[in-house]
């Protein structure tokens, strides 16, 4: 049984066209999407039109991400938030959801987990979400320790396949491959490629790789000023530009720089997202 599984694709069509055309060339049994295909990028609705050409051509896979659930909020609130620091903030959310119109309901279908097992040996068990047993947003890093470990992934696994990180990664746990898909569109390790996960059931156990790929940079970068995202997203904007650009996580630092700054209207969002780039 071959399965490839990808992640984090946030809006990003050159790469995740070509992690398709990968894994199309590759046959796999079985293709999971395990979330964050929209937002935080330029091409969120053609992304998933793409995708749900594939799902509905060779049933693929879907499952929701925490970007998937950010935006569905969006479509569901009346307007942009009261305060203006959160109208700020969320702007480049509720473009994507503006950008995908009415087929955002598309997403509210989508699962929050997929479990699965070759059919030669119901024990190796295969079990995909996005975060972990906390929720999508609990993802897991090489420094996650042993007792987070414990908490969040489900017991009984051979395989647990997780995502959100936007870092891959390979890592044994009692008796269980924890395999991380990385990022298709925007990852976080320092390495512009895509990258995606392939699984290989052989000789009674499951194998595991990430797979790297290279694509198009240039066709991003113009999707970014083109698309109005930079133009119409908001601040936050240029910051999820930026770390797509270094193939880092810099959100974290941002917040830890300047969040509590802005909740006592010290300064704006604006104001602190230009300074945070200019020192960069």
């Amino acid at each position: 049984m071959k399965v490839a599984v990808f992640s984090d694709v946030q809006g990003n069509l050159p790469p995740m066209l070509t992690v398709f055309e990968h894994i199309l060339d590759w046959s796999p049994d079985l293709v999971i999407m395990n979330g964050d295909l929209v937002n935080r990028g330029p091409d969120s609705l053609r992304c998933l039109d793409a995708f749900e050409a594939m799902r509905t051509q060779h049933d693929w896979i879907a499952l929701r991400g925490n970007h998937e659930d950010f935006v569905l909020d969006c479509a569901d609130a009346n307007g942009l938030p009261a305060d203006k620091a959160e109208q700020e903030m969320q702007r480049f959310t509720f473009w994507t959801s503006a950008q995908l119109g009415p087929k955002v309901d598309l997403l509210r279908a989508w699962r929050e987990d997929y479990r699965f097992h070759p059919e030669a040996d119901p024990n190796a068990l295969v079990e995909a979400m996005h975060g972990s047993l906390p929720g999508n947003r609990h993802g897991i890093l090489p420094w996650t320790t042993e007792d987070e470990l414990a908490q969040r992934i489900p017991p009984g696994l051979a395989v647990f396949l997780t995502a959100h990180t936007h870092r891959p990664l390979i890592r044994p746990f009692q008796g269980c491959a924890i395999v991380n898909t990385g990022s298709a569109g925007s990852p976080f390790d320092g390495d512009e490629r895509a990258s995606y996960a392939q699984l290989v059931f052989r000789n009674g156990r499951w194998e595991c790789s990430i797979v790297r790929l290279t694509y198009n940079r240039a066709l991003t970068e113009r999707a970014y000023h083109e698309s109005g995202f930079l133009e119409e997203g908001g601040p936050i904007a240029h910051l999820i530009h930026a770390e797509w650009k270094q193939a880092t996580s810099l959100m974290p630092r941002w917040r830890q720089q300047y969040l509590v700054a802005i909740r006592q209207g010290e300064i704006t969002v604006g104001k602190a997202a230009r300074e945070f780039l200019s020192a960069l």
